[in-house]
């Protein structure tokens, strides 16, 4: 059976979680968030925790045991914590501003300004002397897609080591020419 699947999630103060079919809503201080499961696991909510059984032992099932039992983990993080994922901006005259809709400006060295809309949920903060950009919200996929959208924006290159990475991200580095 599923270790992960297995272990119950704890439900912290001011969480509360609505369970009807296979929609779940998780509502806490920092929001709300809902979702659909796969109709074939059984979500329950008993002694201030959330339990998934899966009712055979299929392959898929196996899959959506784990699964299931994570997203949810992440929904009750999420209205309660929330998540962050900071980048930073590394390279001479790349500069990063944050318009006065919430939507990131970056100068990355292109002929032309990249601007970066956030989506609903997501906001943007910008530490302008260490050009560091941190997302966050409540909702985990939409913080860590729209990360990826903004590091894809100017990979790392591995030559100076120029562009748009993670903090704390090794980048491997290669040699240039050597002078004869």
């Amino acid at each position: 059976m599923s270790r992960i699947g297995r272990k119950p999630i704890p439900l912290p103060k001011g969480v509360s979680v609505t369970i009807e079919k296979n929609r779940v809503t998780v509502r806490g201080p920092k929001g709300e968030l809902t979702r659909a499961f796969d109709p074939d696991m059984e979500i329950v909510e008993k002694e201030g925790a959330l339990h998934v059984r899966r009712p055979g032992d299929t392959r898929q099932q196996r899959a959506m045991h784990g699964l299931t039992r994570s997203l949810l983990a992440n929904m009750v993080t999420g209205v309660s914590e929330g998540f962050k994922k900071e980048l930073e901006v590394q390279g001479v005259g790349y500069k990063v501003d944050l318009e006065s809709d919430g939507s990131l400006l970056m100068s990355l060295g292109f002929s032309h300004p990249v601007r970066i809309q956030p989506p609903a949920g997501v906001t943007f903060q910008i530490e302008p002397r260490t050009r560091v950009i941190t997302v966050s919200g409540i909702d985990r996929e939409a913080v860590g897609q729209i990360a990826a959208i903004i590091r894809r924006t100017r990979p790392v290159e591995p030559y100076r080591g120029k562009g748009v990475r993670y903090v704390g991200e090794q980048i491997r580095r290669k040699a240039g020419k050597t002078g004869a």
